[in-house]
């Protein structure tokens, strides 16, 4: 079958499983997990894989500059700390842990081949824990810790990886060596995403306002933030020692930048169309990379089978170093969440100690997912000498069967333990957002009495607005239990009502194309206002 139509094949599946995902109420990487187990089994389907130069290229750029672009700024910088301990201390801490458990388990497994394990499997992935904490209702600093950690950790985790797989090609480890690269990889990488971030910006503030093409610099800014780091590099001759720049905490700092800097630079056709291209890439990326798990598992399997490993030994390896994974989460989350405040008082009025509730749901959302599953097929093929990375297989396996156990197994039972807690929405993020919705409304009002003096304001015109937003600022004001005259009653209906007229414009619209009045170009411009209005009716 040629690769085309395997592809093709594999989004139509990605889109089918989706949606049954939504259907029966379960994050939709769980489905697209074990969907893609069930397909590569399925006879006659040609094995799927990727050059694992590319892997790198292709997925990881994207999807975490979305994640940088969208994450909020001020909610990060104040749970700047957890989210330290986690996307930091914890990976580091997984990666060793991991690293011993799997070299006292597996005899073959080398101890450079079981520190690539440990980094490969030490970065969290919070799509679908995030999906189900923002569909459950759980606190907002819950998903904003979750989110800042699996930002974050992803750079961790991959520096600690390059240091590992260049360990394994080479045939030697310096561990001074090592921490040198780390953090000066580390700040050159931030660095690096600071100045693409300052370029981007300048360049979309000079070239057209057309939305396509801004967005089309909006696309391409990640993998030019990701390879500006990763083909520079620092040659320091005096100690002989070359420090790779951090291509990933480029990408996550040049998002960060934009994500703060950039609102002004665009238009808001711009913002429309780049929502609508980030959420597609993003789904289309996840969706790839998930059903990719499933389908190369059993290939890996095989391989494995006819060499020196039973299934019983790979079943044990696999349960082993799953709840390896899942335990260091534990034993790390709990200390570092309440030791540090028993050692400072000061931190402890800052910051109170949270309930062991929410203590236990952050243990236990340590899903892993595309960064693993990237990293791990990213693997070289040979050594620096020529021979098979020692063990690739064997951690291809483990890293497949841990995502597949904390995915599956955490990801469904989640929701039940977030229940049984009683750990509820905070509302924080609702009230937010109406208390904005009430300062632009409020906003609107005073500038438009500060223009009603002028001559080419219509009074009957300025009446209209005053009732419009008089409305709208009343209307959310009866969010915080303030109903005047049961406005949000009245709303309910008005907004019914609207809805209805939208629905009634839409089929004449469709009669007048399809009776040849007007074209389809007019229809669909006609019909991009209707969407809009619905658009901010909804909200």
């Amino acid at each position: 079958m040629p690769e085309i139509e395997v592809i093709l094949g594999l989004l139509l599946a990605v889109a089918a499983l989706a949606t049954l995902a939504s259907k029966i109420k379960v994050p939709y990487p769980i489905l697209l997990v074990l969907g893609g187990l069930i397909l590569g089994f399925v006879p006659g389907l040609p094995p799927v894989e990727l050059p694992p130069e590319l892997v790198f290229l292709i997925f990881l750029p994207p999807l975490l500059y979305v994640s940088a672009l969208f994450t909020s700024w001020r909610d990060f910088r104040a749970n700047l700390r957890p989210i330290s301990l986690l996307a930091v201390g914890l990976v580091i801490f997984t990666t060793c842990v991991v690293a011993l458990a799997a070299h006292a388990l597996i005899e073959d497994l080398t101890w450079a081949s079981a520190f690539a394990l440990g980094a490969i499997v030490s970065p969290t992935d919070a799509i679908a824990a995030t999906t189900v904490a923002q569909r459950l209702g759980v606190p907002r600093r819950i998903v904003t810790i979750l989110e800042g950690e699996s930002l974050v950790n992803d750079a961790t985790g991959i520096v600690a990886y390059r240091i590992a797989v260049v360990a394994v090609t080479a045939g030697v480890f310096s561990i001074w060596e090592a921490g040198l690269n780390f953090v000066a990889g580390s700040i050159g990488g931030v660095l690096i995403g600071l100045a693409v971030g300052r370029a981007v910006l300048w360049a979309r503030r000079h070239v057209s306002d057309d939305p396509s093409v801004q967005n089309t610099i909006s696309l391409l800014t990640p993998f030019v933030a990701y390879l500006s780091a990763e083909e520079l590099h620092l040659n320091l001759e005096a100690v002989s020692l070359e420090i790779r720049f951090s291509g990933v905490l480029a990408v996550v700092t040049t998002g960060l930048y934009l994500g703060r800097r950039g609102t002004n630079a665009i238009t808001s056709g711009t913002r429309l169309q780049g929502y609508a291209v980030w959420e597609l890439m993003t789904f289309l990326l996840n969706g790839l990379i998930f059903i990719l798990i499933g389908l190369q598992l059993r290939t890996i399997v095989e391989r494995l089978s006819e060499s020196e490993y039973s299934y019983l030994e790979l079943a044990l390896y696999a349960g082993l170093i799953s709840l390896t994974v899942v335990f260091v989460r534990f034993l790390w989350v709990f200390p570092a969440t309440y030791l540090p405040r028993l050692l400072s008082r000061r931190l402890r009025e800052r910051d109170p100690s949270p309930p062991w509730q929410v203590v236990s749901v952050i243990s236990w959302t340590g899903m892993r997912g595309v960064i693993s599953l990237a990293a791990a097929l990213a693997l070289p093929l040979t050594t620096d000498t020529g021979v098979p990375f020692p063990g690739r297989d064997l951690i291809l396996f483990l890293t497949f069967c841990v995502i597949l156990v904390t995915l599956v197994v955490q990801g469904l039972t989640l929701p039940v333990l977030i229940r049984a807690l009683g750990i509820e929405d905070d509302q924080s993020g609702e009230r937010e957002e109406i208390k904005g919705r009430i300062e632009v409304a409020q906003t609107a009002l005073e500038r438009l009495e500060e223009l009603a003096e002028e001559e080419w304001v219509r009074e009957d015109t300025a009446e209209r607005l005053r009732g419009l937003y008089n409305y709208r600022r009343n209307r959310f004001a009866t969010r915080f239990g303030d109903d005047v005259d049961g406005l949000e009653e009245r709303s309910s209906a008005y907004q019914r009502l609207l809805m209805e007229l939208l629905y009634a414009q839409r089929q004449t619209l469709i009669r007048l194309r399809d009776e040849g009045r007007i074209g389809d170009e007019a229809m669909h411009r006609i019909e991009r206002d209707l969407d809009l209005e619905e658009s901010r009716l909804e909200n």
